[in-house]
């Protein structure tokens, strides 16, 4: 990743208001909830919200993420919630996760770029164990349309970042699938995803 991409997350996560909210994603509020808690990897976490909710129902909580204002502002929230999680901040070869190492991964709008988002994705699911789950919501290749008529929904203007139900199935082969749909939803999470926007949601047991 360049510099300009860092820069950008750093810069829209430098505000003292929380880019995204504070409250966690309702998908994977709703998602986590049916789960035991046990140890988990969130991957380009930004501010945390997802992560310290996990926290809170008692989840041994990673995260990543390449900006360290977004893990500052993550670290803040925590403490406010009594809560603690490791962050680290760089790209994923540079990270010390291992094989095996979780039992849930959340994929929520984690957005890499077009060119490396299949080969993190094909990275990231060796650190899950067998039975492990993986919850996953972000904007699918249609989100382009909603883009074009309220931009404040927010999300990748290139279709390429975007997914594809055919994409998260080829990133995941080895997988029960408990959800995997696209859908039209209704955003209302802090300053950037408000309104109407195309997602893919996917749910996936390892097998």
């Amino acid at each position: 990743m360049n510099n300009s991409w860092t820069e950008r997350w750093n810069d829209r996560y430098s505000n003292e208001e929380f880019a995204y909210g504070e409250e966690p994603n309702n998908y994977f509020k709703e998602q986590i909830e049916k789960l035991n808690p046990g140890t988990i990897l969130f991957p380009a976490e930004g501010e945390g919200r997802n992560a310290i909710y996990a926290a809170k129902l008692g989840w041994k909580v990673s995260a990543f993420d390449i900006s360290e204002e977004g893990k500052n502002k993550a670290l803040k929230l925590a403490e406010a919630n009594n809560v603690t999680i490791d962050y680290q901040v760089g790209e994923l070869e540079t990270l010390d996760y291992h094989t095996e190492q979780f039992d849930a991964i959340a994929l929520i709008y984690a957005h890499f770029p077009a060119e490396i988002k299949s080969e993190i994705h094909r990275t990231l699911e060796t650190y899950l164990r067998k039975n492990g789950i993986i919850i996953f919501e972000a904007f699918s290749k249609k989100h382009l349309e909603y883009l074009a008529i309220n931009d404040k929904v927010g999300g990748p203007k290139d279709i390429e970042s975007l997914f594809s139900i055919e994409e998260i199935q080829a990133d995941f082969p080895n997988y029960e699938i408990i959800e995997l749909t696209e859908k039209e939803i209704e955003l209302n999470e802090g300053l950037f995803h408000n309104g109407k926007g195309s997602v893919i949601r996917f749910v996936g047991r390892k097998k």
